[in-house]
């Protein structure tokens, strides 16, 4: 069709009808809530990310709101003049890694299985599992535990405890049931493949949203976690992780400070160091999202349906 045969359609007015006003009005209203939950997360880290660079004086006297004030770098030049700083961020990502590939083979092998509606037992099976997450033995009986198991001030100690989440795999098994149909597990059946065989060809590369979104989720806790390694790693310094480190670092930076307040020693302000070691522990962490993000909705929005 050339140009001097198009009809030109005369254009039409939208009409403000009462329905459509009605749907701009609860669409404004969705949109300003959304904005307002995102400034929530957005505006404290920003906050802190000034923090971390404005002078003392400014941050002491709290007039750091969201723009820097007297930027200066001198925090984390305190940070990075600490050579075991490099240490434990080589372990902080070694831990991270292992634990997130050891925590997710054991919940895709406990959601697999437990998936299927052939299982006997699964409802029991399942009820164990989720019974840790209400129930544990606590604090001392797990460094008690790992005491006689040896694992003390070991590798092992930041990534066995922890590698196995029932939340995870409660998410996991939702996922597998709702978008896995019987109907093509039988027709591998009938092929003549196995469980496994399954497992790998079938079941994980139609899992790939749900396996990226409880990865980054294994991922985000691990890195963000220093309380296990705060009880089980005392005498190895060279295994403490970058969390645990920067704890240290910003216990000392305190307590000298306030042994320096009357005196003249020049000593960076507690707050800033503070500020600095959020930052510089959040940043790594943050840079693998864009990684999995157009998996995680996704992952997510299947493992929250209930099958």
């Amino acid at each position: 069709m050339d140009s001097t045969s198009k009809v030109m359609l005369p254009k039409t007015k939208k009409t403000w009808t009462k329905a459509r006003v009605k749907n701009l009005g609860i669409d404004a209203i969705i949109y300003t809530f959304i904005l307002l939950v995102a400034m929530t997360c957005v505006l404290p880290f920003i906050h802190v990310m000034s923090k971390s660079i404005s002078g003392e004086a400014f941050v002491i006297a709290n007039k750091i709101v969201l723009l820097p004030k007297g930027i200066t770098f001198d925090a984390y030049k305190k940070i990075f003049a600490d050579a075991s700083i490099v240490r434990s961020l080589y372990v902080s990502v070694v831990v991270t890694v292992l634990f997130t590939i050891v925590g997710m083979i054991i919940t895709i092998c406990a959601a697999y299985p437990l998936s299927r509606r052939d299982l006997k037992g699964r409802t029991a099976l399942t009820f164990i599992f989720m019974f840790t997450m209400y129930f544990s033995g606590g604090i001392i009986p797990e460094y008690l535990l790992m005491n006689q198991l040896g694992l003390l001030d070991t590798w092992a100690a930041m990534i066995l405890p922890l590698a196995f989440s029932p939340y995870n795999l409660l998410i996991m098994k939702t996922s597998l049931q709702s978008s896995i149909p019987d109907s093509l597990i039988e027709s591998a059946h009938l092929d003549g493949a196995g469980q496994i065989r399954i497992l790998w060809s079938i079941v994980l590369p139609l899992s790939k949203p749900i396996i990226a979104t409880l990865s980054l989720f294994y991922a985000v806790g691990r890195w963000n976690a220093y309380q296990d390694a705060l009880f089980y790693i005392k005498q190895r310094t060279d295994l403490r992780p970058l969390q645990l480190k920067l704890y240290y670092l910003v216990v000392a930076a305190t307590e000298s400070f306030q042994a320096a307040v009357e005196g003249s020693a020049q000593l960076t302000n507690p707050e800033v160091l503070k500020a600095s070691c959020i930052m510089f522990a959040t940043i790594p962490i943050i840079c693998v999202y864009p990684f999995v993000q157009k998996y995680f909705v996704q992952g997510t929005m299947i493992g929250s349906v209930k099958g």
